[in-house]
């Protein structure tokens, strides 16, 4: 259907991720131009010969969200016009995910306007990350892989050797929660919340489940204000929690989140690199750890016509192997072309 090799391409949204994943390939990124003209029209042009190739585009819908969603979609557009084989969108960040439901009168389903935007624009298939509810999946008409950063995360507190630990998090990630609950051998505490009107501000309700005593891991698919983080942190206090730790996938940050992680009481908050973090945002005790291998696992798997879901299988350890992955070491480090004998594992 297409040819042999495949070729990776990046917008502006976060192109270290893009290069740590070519990295870990053992590959160059591909040539692109993406840029503004002076009234703000997104101009893209590719400077390499794509006809009937596999083409990659990695480009997180961050900040900024509409500018980042503009480049993404024009992208499409040029790669679909240049004959490329088959284009997939790879969207480690999927912004819009909570506009997923009319939960009030006349308001838009924003995630569902997305993905038909990029189903329009010529995308074959999506990979993403976490997305807020998994059933955005069905919003596309179109093959979508969810990866997940849980595996990643839990491995790197399960190296940690935490005692007595608890895993908290909200209803809405519960199901997630639960399997880093299961990794870690630990208890599971839920969060009961609700969003006051349509701003960014949560209001706690109640702590279900035993934690005092515990260290507490709070776990969520993304820290945007931290509002909420700060709440069930003090939630977590006044119940008796010893140590609190918090992680997320996508670290959005936005507004006075730093401020806010710095003033809170909690030891570590970990998160990926789906979206990048800037040098004014990177405090002492955010640690953020790369999914270029496993999104560059999944780009070779698809490509080959493996699969996907073999990452995460409890026969693959794969996912256990992420953390010691070195984005500054050369492409194979872990093995003759970047990745930890992933052809067995598969």
């Amino acid at each position: 259907m297409y040819a042999d090799q495949f070729e990776i391409y990046t917008g502006n949204a976060n192109r270290g991720l893009a290069e740590k994943i070519c990295r870990y390939l053992g590959m160059d990124l591909g040539r692109l131009e993406v840029f503004q003209f002076s009234n703000e029209n997104i101009f893209v042009k590719i400077l390499d010969n794509v006809r009937e190739k596999d083409v990659f585009i990695v480009q997180p819908t961050s900040h900024p969200v509409n500018e980042s969603i503009m480049e993404l979609l024009i992208m499409i557009d040029a790669f679909k016009r240049a004959s490329a084989g088959r284009i997939t969108a790879v969207v480690p960040y999927y912004a819009y995910g909570r506009s997923d439901k009319k939960d009030q009168p006349r308001v838009p389903i924003s995630a569902r306007l997305i993905a038909d935007m990029i189903t329009v624009a010529g995308a074959d298939r999506v990979l993403t990350m976490d997305l807020h509810q998994g059933q955005i999946q069905g919003f596309f008409n179109i093959p979508v892989d969810e990866l997940t950063a849980v595996h990643l995360l839990s491995n790197y507190f399960k190296q940690k050797q935490i005692e007595d630990p608890v895993v908290v998090t909200d209803l809405g990630f519960a199901k997630r929660a639960r399997t880093f609950a299961e990794l870690l051998d630990a208890p599971l505490a839920i969060i009961e919340k609700r969003r006051v009107g349509n701003s960014d501000r949560a209001e706690l309700l109640n702590v279900i489940g035993e934690v005092r005593g515990r260290r507490a891991i709070i776990v969520d698919d993304e820290i945007d204000t931290a509002g909420t983080l700060t709440q069930i942190v003090g939630a977590l206090e006044r119940e008796g929690v010893t140590e609190i730790y918090a992680c997320a996938t996508h670290g959005v940050l936005s507004g006075s989140s730093i401020e806010r992680i710095r003033d809170a009481n909690v030891r570590e908050v970990v998160m990926t690199d789906s979206i990048p973090l800037p040098p004014e945002k990177q405090l002492a005790k955010i640690k953020s750890l790369s999914v270029a291998p496993l999104i560059g696992e999944a780009i070779r798997r698809i490509h080959r016509g493996e699969s996907v879901g073999a990452l995460f299988s409890s026969e693959v350890s794969f996912t256990q192997d992420l953390l010691l992955w070195d984005s500054q070491n050369e492409p194979d480090a872990l093995g003759s072309q970047g990745s930890p004998d992933a052809d067995n594992a598969a």
